[in-house]
């Protein structure tokens, strides 16, 4: 979660910064290779980790290797490592006829104790952010349910069944949503990937008659709220950018070199505030220290303002070597302040 709430606000909103927002975020499988060095790394940065060193998870409360699960919307996982996601190897909508006989979970809505947290958490200035539903949480799920293949052919032939989807899963979605705005959280967040390493699963088109109307409804009613509105999506997503700013999302999260930064920069910025996913693939875990400092460096000039609309998220999985970590936090808090009184 991000520390300073007022400068974070302030940032997303164009109104200035004290400094650059960042969250690093360190995956259980990357703790398990490397405990004592990473434990040292989040010591040594305490803007960074204002909690201090943190604590490596247990083994024994990650989700054991090649094991499997079925999750409330009937989709059946396997999960080959642990401390990392898994994938749907058996969807239960696969068959359309199958949809009659099958019922989708109840909302989990937030209880008490975590309304309560995210008001404490804003009284001690970090961040509240209410995440509505899971990773995948509309298009993924789509595929979670049909399959990847299924639901291409659904958008392709207009099928009217997959309206009746679209409709459940928004629905599901929408009590989630609405309970986080009368909480009154500073972010609601969603999650949905969009890409592939070089395209996006989805024509700007399909995106406008699927996924922008789902979108605009959970969206909208946080912006007149005045909240924030991040959404969550991996992979190339240029081709759909222009629809995607029409949904009225406010943080957008891009991957760097998968989008490129200056595509990224031509379109977002001044538009949305940018919240960088720093590359995972090739810098982090193959580069050099050198490399993540000039990875950062550049994203930081080419990105950044006075005004304010870049942050940071990184996350860490293996293979990253524990010295690339320190690097990227390194670079991050030599670059925090670099357009601080600028304007």
């Amino acid at each position: 979660m991000f520390p300073d709430r007022a400068n974070f606000c302030r940032n997303a909103s164009f109104q200035g910064h004290t400094h650059i927002p960042a969250l690093i975020a360190i995956s259980a499988a990357s703790w398990l290779e490397d405990p004592e060095g990473l434990k040292a790394v989040t010591s040594r940065y305490p803007a960074l980790f204002p909690e201090g060193g943190l604590e490596p998870p247990r083994p024994e409360t990650l989700r054991a290797a090649n094991s499997e699960r079925v999750d409330e919307w009937g989709c059946h996982w396997r999960y080959d490592l642990p401390g990392l996601d898994g994938i749907v190897i058996e969807e239960p909508l696969s068959d359309w006829d199958s949809l009659h006989d099958w019922q989708s979970p109840e909302p989990p809505l937030p209880d008490q104790a975590t309304l309560d947290a995210l008001k404490s958490a804003q009284q001690a200035n970090r961040l509240a952010i209410g995440s509505v539903g899971e990773h995948g949480f509309f298009f993924m799920r789509l595929y979670y349910l049909r399959g990847f293949e299924n639901l291409m052919i659904d958008v392709a032939t207009k099928d009217v069944r997959l309206d009746e989807l679209v409709a459940i899963i928004e629905a599901y979605h929408q009590p989630i949503a609405q309970a986080y705005l009368r909480a009154g959280v500073d972010v609601l967040a969603f999650a949905d990937d969009l890409g592939t390493q070089k395209a996006c699963m989805i024509s700007p088109a399909q995106f406008r008659r699927w996924l922008l109307p789902t979108y605009r409804r959970l969206f909208t009613p946080a912006r007149q709220a005045g909240i924030h509105v991040y959404l969550h999506a991996d992979g190339y997503v240029m081709d759909v950018a222009e629809p995607l700013l029409e949904t009225g999302v406010s943080i957008v999260n891009p991957q760097d070199l998968v989008n490129g930064i200056g595509p990224i920069a031509e379109t977002f910025k001044g538009r949305a505030c940018i919240l960088l996913d720093v590359d995972r693939q090739t810098v982090l875990p193959y580069g050099s220290p050198g490399d993540v400092r000039d990875l950062i460096r550049k994203e930081v000039l080419t990105l950044g303002s006075p005004a304010g609309g870049l942050a940071f998220v990184a996350g860490i999985y293996p293979p990253t070597p524990t010295a690339n970590a320190d690097a990227l936090c390194q670079a991050l808090m030599e670059h925090r302040m670099y357009w601080v009184g600028r304007g």
